[in-house]
């Protein structure tokens, strides 16, 4: 290969401020980055080639020092070729500092280096409103709205108040599980009383909308950014819902799974003041009743969305312990292909060999567990 003409090489590329780089993350056989413009929304997947380069983009870098580590990592140095049409691959989409913007798209290429196999990753187009189904966002700065209540709620994830909660989450549920024969009489009771089951249910959806915005207050702590909250509706269900923009690219894994559990945990933190009314207040019984078919079906609403399906909170934790992006997907292609003896499955890198049956396997366990309790539920109501 030619070496790089000496302006050339000592040109110092720089991403945008607001250009994201993903994780290595598994996409079936492959492992890829993703890439997002965070300004038009835009998004692409790469490998690992280009991302080598693309992350070394920093204004500080010479090209032909990234040249060399490049070298140095793979083998093989870059002709002038490649890197003019690398440049203005991402110059063409905006990606580069000083490059025209982009206006955002509903789907795009990515730019390729030598190597690239990866395919395009589009960007969601608007979702058409009708009477039947569509949302609204309810503030018009969700980011702004989020920050507030960062500063008014944030100190609840220090570590002082955090760990105090858990246990507190934990010993309530320690409690729902050895009284939760009472519970299901409680919700079997609750659906003849018309006036507690709606008053049940609104509570419910309070703690659906919290959920909603604990997911928004923990990835604005850990530097994340929410791009919408509103209303969605399907008919005859309306929830309420917050979009972290740039989820996966937060810091570290840990703050990741830490915003996708965020939801799950406020759903159980909201129960705990119900739970100690109905454990030590002088209530009625039509009200102690309601309160203890609160926590149980709070609780079983938390935990259902720790369930590791997709679009569930737990997939997108297992999602990122299993470091992959389409998990259930590309689990599910594997385990084809492993099960014909295909000699493609032996392809699959050794992480996606053991991330992948491992997948199937904790979802298959957590599936056969809730069925599991759900009999053993309508076996207890149907002895009392």
């Amino acid at each position: 290969m030619s070496a790089l003409p000496g302006a050339f090489a000592a040109h110092r590329p720089a991403l945008r401020p607001r250009v994201l780089l993903s994780d290595p993350l598994l996409d079936g056989a492959a492992t890829v980055h993703l890439i997002k413009d965070a300004e038009t929304g835009n998004s692409f997947k790469v490998g690992a080639k280009e991302h080598f380069l693309i992350a070394r983009m920093d204004g500080e870098h010479s090209l032909a020092e990234i040249g060399e580590a490049y070298a140095g990592e793979y083998g093989r140095r870059l002709g002038d070729a490649h890197w003019q049409r690398l440049l203005a691959l991402l110059g063409a989409k905006g990606l580069l500092a000083g490059a025209p913007r982009p206006k955002p798209a509903p789907q795009d290429t990515a730019p390729r280096a030598p190597g690239s196999r990866a395919p395009a990753r589009p960007a969601s187009a608007p979702e058409r409103r009708t009477l039947l189904r569509g949302s609204l966002p309810l503030v018009a700065d969700a980011d702004a709205a989020t920050a507030r209540l960062h500063r008014a709620f944030g100190f609840l994830l220090a570590p002082a108040a955090l760990v105090p909660l858990l246990a507190l989450v934990l010993a309530m549920e320690a409690v729902v599980v050895a009284r939760s024969g009472e519970l299901l009489l409680a919700v079997a009771g609750l659906m003849a009383n018309p006036v507690l089951l709606t008053g049940t249910a609104v509570l419910l959806w309070v703690s659906t909308a919290l959920h909603e915005l604990a997911h928004g207050v923990v990835a604005r702590h850990y530097g994340g950014r929410v791009a919408e909250i509103g209303l969605r509706w399907r008919l005859p269900a309306v929830i309420m819902y917050c979009t972290v923009d740039d989820y996966l690219y937060l810091g570290t894994r840990r703050h990741r799974i830490a915003t996708a559990a965020a939801g799950a945990v406020m759903n159980l933190v909201f129960l705990l003041p119900f739970c100690a009314l109905w454990l030590f207040a002088p209530l009625d019984d039509a009200t102690h009743e309601a309160f203890a078919a609160l926590l149980l079906l709070g609780s079983v609403q938390a935990f259902t969305m720790l369930v590791p399906l997709p679009p569930l909170d737990g997939y997108k934790i297992a999602c990122q312990l299993a470091g992959a992006t389409g998990l259930a997907a590309a689990a599910g292609g594997y385990l084809r292909l492993a099960l014909r003896r295909s000699p493609e499955a032996a392809a699959y890198p050794r992480r996606a060999r053991i991330a992948y049956p491992l997948y199937a396997a904790a979802t298959v366990l957590v599936l056969a567990a809730a069925v599991a309790a759900a009999v053993a539920g309508v076996h207890h109501l149907l002895t009392a």
